[in-house]
């Protein structure tokens, strides 16, 4: 057993948790933040994706005891008073999303890949969501849907 501290969303969260706890299931089970999305079990989809200490991060790949001490966002802390984040209001105004299972890790992922590239090309942006999957192929849409993020970030941070 191993006891976690834990920052996600802006409030410190401490469990005792099995070693083997996985950030995913801890973030599920314990915190019922269920937005992260449990898609594969393997880091192949994406569904998980969370920010962990400011980095993109499929949370099925790390042990909730390897992140104590961390500061983590997931999904339901992107968006502030009720107001959607802008990457969330661009996927919905782009139609980025057909049946919204991937949509949380496709949001998390957009938010890291413009905080490293604000103003990506088309192929930076395939190359930097390709660890996320779309099964009901939204791709074309969700491409459009990182632009006009990209976009009005840039506008905000004006």
């Amino acid at each position: 057993m191993a006891k976690v501290t834990i920052k996600v969303n802006g409030k410190s969260q401490t469990r005792t948790v099995e070693d083997r706890t996985l950030l995913v299931d801890f973030l599920r089970d314990e915190l019922k933040l269920t937005g992260t999305h449990i898609g594969c079990d393997t880091s192949q989809c994406g569904c998980c994706t969370v920010h962990v200490d400011g980095r993109a991060v499929k949370s099925c790949s790390v042990l909730a005891a390897q992140a104590n001490g961390a500061s983590i966002v997931t999904i339901e802390g992107l968006a502030k008073q009720g107001k959607l984040h802008p990457i969330q209001r661009a996927y919905s105004e782009c139609h980025g999303l057909q049946c919204g299972f991937c949509t949380p890790g496709m949001i998390m992922a957009t938010a890291g890949l413009l905080k490293d590239k604000p103003n990506p090309t088309e192929d930076e942006i395939i190359h930097g969501l390709e660890g996320n999957l779309c099964r009901c192929t939204g791709y074309i849409n969700i491409v459009k849907a990182v632009k006009m993020s990209a976009k009005l970030l840039r506008r905000k941070a004006r």
